[in-house]
C-alpha cells in the first residue's frame, strides 16, 4: 500500500507530492505534467522488477530482440527537469509485517556516455512508537567512482551495522535482497518493499487487443488487456464474482446480460461471448469498446489478490457519462474491501462530480503556474472554498470552467503578492 508519491525534478515537476487513497483520481489540462506521474511509477516498478539504471529509463531487451520492458517516454535527457543534474523519487507505503515505510532513491546522469547512477538511496520502517534505519548511502567509493558504500542494519536488538561496497548503476533495494550473508530479517522487510514496488500494474486498454482470443490458461490481464477471455474464465469459477460482474456489465449497457460464454476456435484459443436474457450471444468481436473496456477494468480490479496498485491513463475513455457511476462505484467499493488502490487521470467532469467523500480527499489538479519552470501537484480538498463550492456548484462545473487552475493561480503567494 502507498500513501503518497514524491517528486524532485523528476521530468517536469520541480517538487511535489501526490497523495494516494484507495481511488485517486488526478486532473489538470493538457501537458500539466499528468502523464509524467504514470512514468514515476513505472520508475519505482521497475526497481521492484529488478531493473538496472539503464534497463529502467532505456528498456529491457532480451535474447533476439524480445521487448520485456518499455522505455520510459521522451529522451535519455529529459527524465530530469531541464537543467537540473539529478532527479529524486520517494514513496511512503505501509506493508503487511513491519508497518510503515519510507523510500527515497537519487539518481543523477554521469558525464562519461551520458550512464545514470545512484546518488543516494535509503529505506526506513517506522511505527507510532519507534523509527529504524533499513540501508542508507554513505557515500561514493573513493577510488572507484561507480561503487557506492552502503550501511545496511541487521535490524536485531543489537542494531549493528555493516557497510558495503555495491554499484552505483542499478538500485540499492535489489542488490541488498540477493547479497548474500544478509540477514533474515533485513531481506524480509527490502522483499516486502520490492513486492510493493512490482505489484504495481498499468493498463492501456486497447479494443483490438482486448478482442484477440486468447490462449487457455492465461490468467493475468496484460497492459493492453490482452487475455481477457481467460481472466475472465477463470473469474467466472467464484460464482459470486460472476453474479457480481454481470450485475455491473447489466448496469452499463441497455442489454439484460446474464451469463458469460467460453469457446474454442480451431487453433484452441478461448473466444468470449455474453450472453442476453432472450438467448442471444454477443462475442467479443462485436462488443462495443466500452462494454470491453468495462469488462477488463472489472476483471482486473475483482481477479487481483488485493495487493496492487493500478494506474489508468483516462480511465473515462470509450464509456458514456450516464454510466459513468457503474465504473466508480465498482471501484469506490473495491478499494474500500481492500488494500486495492488505484491511479487514475481523467479530463471526465463527470467522473468527478461522481467521486464520493474519500476519493475527494485524494483527488488532486496538476498546473504548471506560468514561470514557475515545473509542474505542481495540489490537493483539490485545500483548495480555498472547495467544500462549499463542491455542494452547489459540483467538482465536475468547476473542472469544466477552468476554476481549479484560475484558484491555483490566485492561490500562489507570489502571484498574489504579484
Amino acid at each position: 500500500m502507498i500513501e503518497s508519491l514524491h517528486l524532485r525534478n523528476f521530468k517536469s515537476f520541480a517538487d511535489a507530492t501526490l497523495t494516494v487513497g484507495g481511488l485517486t483520481v488526478v486532473v489538470g489540462v493538457n501537458a500539466s505534467g499528468k502523464s509524467n506521474l504514470r512514468d514515476a511509477f513505472r520508475f519505482l516498478h521497475g526497481i521492484g522488477r529488478g531493473y538496472t539504471l539503464a534497463e529502467i529509463i532505456g528498456g529491457k531487451y532480451g535474447e533476439g530482440g524480445y521487448r520485456e520492458w518499455a522505455p520510459l517516454r521522451g529522451t535519455t535527457s529529459e527524465i530530469m527537469r531541464f537543467g537540473q543534474p539529478d532527479f529524486l523519487l520517494q514513496i511512503v507505503g505501509k506493508t503487511e509485517d513491519f508497518g510503515w515505510f519510507e523510500y527515497r532513491v537519487a539518481v543523477s546522469q554521469g558525464i562519461d556516455h551520458g550512464r545514470y547512477f545512484i546518488d543516494d538511496e535509503y529505506l526506513i520502517i517506522y511505527d507510532d512508537e519507534y523509527e529504524r534505519d533499513v540501508f542508507a548511502t554513505q557515500g561514493v567509493d573513493k577510488e572507484n567512482d561507480r561503487d557506492i558504500v552502503v550501511a545496511h542494519f541487521v535490524l536485531s536488538d543489537e542494531g549493528f551495522d555493516e557497510f558495503d561496497t555495491l554499484l552505483r548503476d542499478r538500485p540499492i533495494l535489489t542488490q541488498i535482497s540477493s547479497r548474500r550473508g544478509v540477514s533474515q530479517n533485513l531481506r524480509s522487510v527490502v522483499g516486502q518493499v520490492i513486492a510493493t514496488l512490482a505489484a504495481i500494474r498499468f493498463l492501456d486498454l486497447s479494443p483490438d487487443a482486448m478482442r484477440r482470443p486468447s490462449f487457455p490458461g492465461q490468467l493475468a490481464l496484460g497492459e493492453s488487456g490482452e487475455n481477457l477471455a481467460t481472466v475472465l474464465q477463470a473469474l467466472c469459477l467464484d460464482e459470486q464474482r460472476k453474479h457480481a460482474l454481470i450485475a455491473w456489465i447489466s448496469e452499463l449497457t441497455p442489454l439484460e446480460i446474464t451469463d458469460f460464454e467460453f469457446e474454442s476456435d480451431a487453433t484452441g484459443r478461448v473466444i468470449l461471448f455474453l450472453k442476453d436474457a432472450e438467448g442471444g450471444r454477443i462475442s467479443a468481436f462485436s462488443a462495443s469498446d466500452g462494454t470491453l473496456r468495462f469488462l477488463a477494468m472489472a476483471a482486473a480490479l475483482l481477479s487481483d489478490s488485493g495487493r496492487s496498485l493500478f494506474f489508468f491513463e483516462e480511465i473515462d475513455t470509450g464509456l458514456h457519462p450516464s454510466r459513468m457511476r457503474v465504473l466508480i462505484d465498482l471501484i469506490e467499493r473495491r478499494v474500500a474491501e481492500s488494500t486495492l488502490q488505484v491511479v487514475t487521470t481523467t479530463h471526465s467532469p463527470d467522473l468527478l462530480t461522481l467521486v464520493g467523500d474519500k476519493t475527494f480527499e485524494s483527488t488532486s489538479v496538476v498546473y504548471r503556474p506560468p514561470g514557475a519552470g515545473g509542474s505542481v501537484i495540489r490537493r483539490v480538498s485545500e483548495l480555498p472554498h472547495i467544500a462549499e463550492l463542491r455542494k452547489t456548484q459540483t467538482l465536475g462545473r468547476l473542472h469544466s470552467s477552468g476554476w481549479f487552475e484560475d484558484a491555483l493561480y490566485f492561490d500562489d503567494p507570489a502571484e498574489a503578492a504579484e
